[in-house]
């Protein structure tokens, strides 16, 4: 049988929108997510998130299998100790008793000890940090460049060049100085065996013909 052109265009509408579904990317699960900093605290039998600088408290509700609640369980020490938190998440108005509200986490980036989180004053400027120990070293990252900070050592600042991924990692690399230095990370979760800090990252820096180990966050200058 011989379609007549409308009836051949109607035949083929299924499959423009079939290939038109393939084509849509997939939707950015940080629509509608802010990211936020705070002082974690147990109360009332919740978890209670408190932003930096702020008085308000919201409870905690894990909306994207973070494991926030029982990382923050296992990192406690007591009841009474207070955390710092890194994460994303949808702040709700349903209030419960003793709170202002809810907070929906969708993404956790750092959760530590103390609260002294909230006083880095760099944390905007930031891209990235990393860290490790034996021996210890940290790099702070930013549009600025990277400085590399090692033990018995003078910082040493360096340009880089960023390279993203497959699976959402991020290689940062200098050749400046004749040196070559090397940071990969890759999300993964990861603890700090000096503090039992977690982050997001695993990180691993390849310099002087040696491979360290570490772990790393993104900072406030990557909204991701």
């Amino acid at each position: 049988m011989r379609l007549t052109p409308p009836l051949f265009l109607a035949a083929l509408l299924p499959l423009f929108a079939g290939c038109q579904m393939l084509a849509e990317k997939p939707a950015d699960p940080n629509i509608g997510t802010t990211r936020m900093q705070g002082e974690l605290s147990a109360g009332g039998g919740h978890l209670l998130f408190k932003p930096c600088s702020e008085a308000r408290q919201f409870v905690i509700n894990d909306a994207g299998s973070t494991a926030i609640l029982q990382e923050a369980a296992n990192l406690a020490k007591d009841s009474k100790d207070k955390l710092f938190a890194d994460l994303r998440g949808r702040l709700a108005g349903s209030k419960q008793a003793g709170s202002d509200g809810q907070v929906d986490v969708t993404r956790l980036y750092r959760l530590e000890p103390g609260a002294r989180g909230c006083e880095d004053p760099n944390f905007k400027q930031l891209t990235l940090r990393a860290s490790g120990h034996e021996p210890d070293w940290d790099i702070k990252a930013s549009g600025k460049g990277m400085v590399l900070n090692r033990v018995g050592q003078q910082p040493l600042p360096l340009p880089f060049l960023e390279e993203e991924m497959p699976g959402g990692g991020l290689s940062l690399s200098s050749e400046a100085n004749g040196q070559r230095v090397e940071l990969w990370v890759a999300p993964q979760r990861c603890v700090d065996p000096a503090t039992g800090a977690i982050r997001h990252l695993k990180a691993e820096l390849r310099i002087d013909g040696k491979t360290l180990q570490g772990c790393a966050y993104y900072g406030g200058a990557r909204d991701l």
